[in-house]
């Protein structure tokens, strides 16, 4: 089999399809902040703002990967990513992650403000510099993790706005509620791998019966809490109440398959349980997008707190 070339080792290294939702819930943010601001959000300010998000989440791709090259390498689904198959160079990754990063958070704070190339920043920082170490250190990185995954909604706000509003923090918790289920499914799909790699999850506890356990509970939890959280955007004027019904039917959805997730706790070790995974995991990608397109067709313009 032949090798991946260049276009493809970047593809990987820059995760195209993680940077592409990346850019995606950051649009919405720029669109409903647009709104919000009684603007047309189709001007060169979107272009602007999502060009510089979006180098910047390649550069903190690159720069994770360079820091797990080796546990990569351990993992069937990651071994034959550039870095850990040896195709780019360390150095090569670290001087493209920390270059993109500088460059786009440098871009965003001249071409939008400084708070927006802030907040870019730091969500660099806090995906690469805390929550990448500490997955091999505590089942926190998760909970960690899901604060720099759900800023770019919020960030593309800001990049209009110029400020965090309440609508944005709602954006925030969409995000970061969301994130749980999905991740947790993710992670007993690969639980071998990532156990055998050292990564620590709530999925990848030794005691299987408890690590099911828990990985429902949580699961569980946070699909409960979705329900309401999916409709707070209604509650600070952002949408009106057609988004409030179909966030509530969506959420529904979700937890539905959530529940169906904790099946896994009758038979940890079957084949059965990895379906139910992947069964949650497919319902969550097809949730958000859903979610995210439903927000933005029932859209209000110029909020009261102009």
């Amino acid at each position: 089999m032949a090798e991946p070339g260049l276009f493809a080792d970047y593809a990987a290294l820059f995760k195209l399809r993680v940077s592409v939702m990346v850019v995606i819930t950051a649009g919405a943010g720029f669109y409903l902040g647009s709104l919000a601001s009684g603007i047309s959000p189709f001007h060169a300010g979107m272009v602007q703002a999502l060009a510089g998000i979006a180098v910047v989440t390649c550069g903190s791709s690159a720069l994770n990967q360079a820091l797990e090259r080796r546990t990569d390498a351990l993992m069937r689904r990651t071994s034959n990513r550039p870095m850990a198959a040896g195709r780019i160079s360390l150095a090569h990754g670290l001087l493209v992650g920390f270059a993109t990063i500088f460059l786009g958070s440098l871009y965003l704070a001249l071409t939008t403000n400084l708070l927006t190339g802030t907040l870019t920043l730091l969500t660099a920082v806090g995906y690469v510099g805390i929550y990448t170490p500490l997955k091999r250190i505590t089942v926190v990185n998760t909970f960690i993790g899901a604060f720099p995954g759900a800023l770019p909604p919020l960030i593309g706000w800001t990049a209009v706005r110029g400020v965090i509003e309440w609508p944005a923090v709602a954006l925030f918790a969409v995000l970061f509620v969301w994130q749980f289920p999905h991740f947790m499914a993710i992670g007993w799909m690969y639980r071998d791998d990532y156990a055998a790699a050292g990564i620590r999850l709530t999925p990848t506890q030794p005691d299987v019966s408890f690590a099911a356990r828990s990985t429902v509970i949580q699961s569980l939890f946070y699909a409960v809490l979705m329900v309401p959280v999916s409709m707070w955007p209604t509650w600070t004027g952002v949408t009106g109440k057609i988004y409030e019904v179909v966030a509530a039917i969506l959420s529904l959805g979700y937890l539905w398959y959530t529940i169906r997730f904790a099946r896994i706790t009758r038979s940890p070790g079957s084949p059965e349980s990895r379906r139910y995974a992947t069964d949650l995991l497919k319902a969550s990608v097809i949730y958000l997008p859903l979610l995210m397109a439903a927000l933005m067709l029932d859209a209000k313009g110029r909020l009261l707190f102009r």
